[in-house]
Order: structure tokens, then sequence, then C-alpha cells
């Protein structure tokens, strides 16, 4: 009895002992995730990833919550805090619209760009490190159902160019996002959605110089042709050679241009 008791009494000391330490450490009990915040993150991935595009009108709250099997609170409290984000807007009369990134305010390209801090040369530097080892992850780490999202994007592109003679921002940004998001890595996967206006815009401004140059946008669609192909044959360096090859190109282009 007098053994029993005091293994008990060193558990209970043990026990103390532990729990003194997850006190020390700052240890927080783990709270599960609100209805509301993971409405906001699927929305916000939809946006990111170009399945809801710019100036697209999204669904009424009461059919988004019927879709998601959620509250209209939960779908509303989602919107509002995307709005405040700046990703959707109200319009009067007329519902919630995905906003454009380079309408949005306080747009940190166009603030930087506008006084001449940094250059779109500046820009396609930093997409360079960011994206081609973005492309070499997602070719070691894709799934069906991400080379599903970057072809649809590519062929979104395609389409583009076959019907109007240009390429659409949208879907070129979104072929992008889906290729970060097949690395799989948070970490780069957040600095791509804190990067995604600087992006939007960046391309956008890319595509609106070559608009008036049919060869120069078919090179475009060849080199996303390329680095998809390379990620859906699970080839690391040559989805890396690939991208660095579209990035040179424009970067080679616009110097060309303006020299």
């Amino acid at each position: 009895m007098i053994v029993e008791h005091l293994f008990f009494i060193s558990i209970c000391s043990q026990l103390l002992s532990i729990l003194e330490y997850l006190r020390m450490m700052n240890l927080k009990p783990i709270k599960p995730k609100r209805i509301s915040d993971q409405v906001f993150e699927q929305i916000r991935e939809l946006i990111y990833k170009g399945e809801f595009k710019p100036g697209q009108q999204i669904l009424p709250e009461r059919e988004l919550a019927q879709s998601m099997v959620v509250s209209r609170t939960s779908v509303r409290n989602a919107i509002n805090k995307l709005v405040t984000m700046g990703l959707l807007e109200h319009r009067q009369g007329q519902g919630t619209f995905v906003s454009s990134p380079e309408r949005r305010e306080g747009n940190p390209l166009a603030a930087v760009m506008a006084t001449d801090e940094a250059t779109l040369d500046d820009l396609l530097e930093v997409r360079m490190g960011l994206e081609c080892n973005a492309a070499m992850l997602a070719a070691q780490r894709a799934t069906e159902m991400d080379i599903i999202a970057i072809k649809k994007s590519l062929v979104e592109m395609e389409e583009d160019l076959a019907t109007t003679d240009k390429i659409g921002t949208g879907p070129d940004a979104a072929f992008h996002m889906a290729v970060t998001f097949s690395t799989k890595n948070p970490v780069l996967i957040h600095l791509m959605r804190n990067f995604y206006d600087f992006l939007f815009v960046g391309i956008k401004k890319n595509l609106t110089h070559m608009y008036l140059d049919r060869k120069a946008l078919e090179d475009v669609i060849v080199h996303h042709k390329e680095i998809f192909a390379a990620i859906e044959r699970r080839a690391p360096q040559d989805a890396y050679d690939a991208m660095q090859k579209h990035i040179s190109f424009v970067m080679d282009y616009f110097k060309n241009r303006n020299g």
C-alpha cells in the first residue's frame, strides 16, 4: 500500500513538472477554426487560383451557404473580411464582385512603380527567383488536381489568343498561381499570395505592351506549354529551365523594345 502511494505521488509530481514546463513554453490550447474562417480561406483560394476572376460576380450569400453547407452568417462574415482585404467589392444594387488588383486602393505595385522606385525589370527579377523554384517543386509534388488546374488556365490563355488576338491577364496570372499551389510549400504559397497583386499587374503590363506583337504572344503560349509539359511529366530541372526561359524572354523583350 505504501509502495502504491509513493508511486502515485511520483506520477503526480512528474505530471506537475510537465504542466509547469508547458506553461513556461507559453503553449496554448488548440482551438478549432471558426466556420467563417474556413469559408474565407476557401473563397480566397478560389480567387488566387483564378476560379473566381477579376470582375466576376460571385454567388449570392444564400447560394454560397447552400453550396458550402454553412450558415449565411458565416458566409457574410467571410465576405466582409474579403471586402476589407480588397479581394471583393460590393456594388450597390448589383451584388458582390471580385475586385481587379490594379484598381484596389493602396495597390503596392502601382504606388511604388508610380514613383519610379521600382521598375518592371525589378518585378521580373523577383518573379525569376520565386517562380523558377516553384516550377521545379511543382514538377515533384503536383497532384492530378493541380495538373488539371494548370492545364485549365493554359487552355483559357490559348482560347483568348485564338478568339481575341490577346491573352487575358486572369488566365495568365492563374497559371502561375496554380503552379505555386502545386509546390505544397506553405512559405512559398504565402509569399505568392502576398505577391499576387504585383504578379497580376505586372503580367497585365507585359501583355499590354505585347498586344500588337502577335509573334511575341505566340511565344508566351509556347513557353507556358513547355512549363506545363515539364511539370506534367515530372521533370523538375526542365520545369525550372522552362520558367527561366519564359521570364528571361519577357525581360529581354522589353530591354530590346526600350533600347
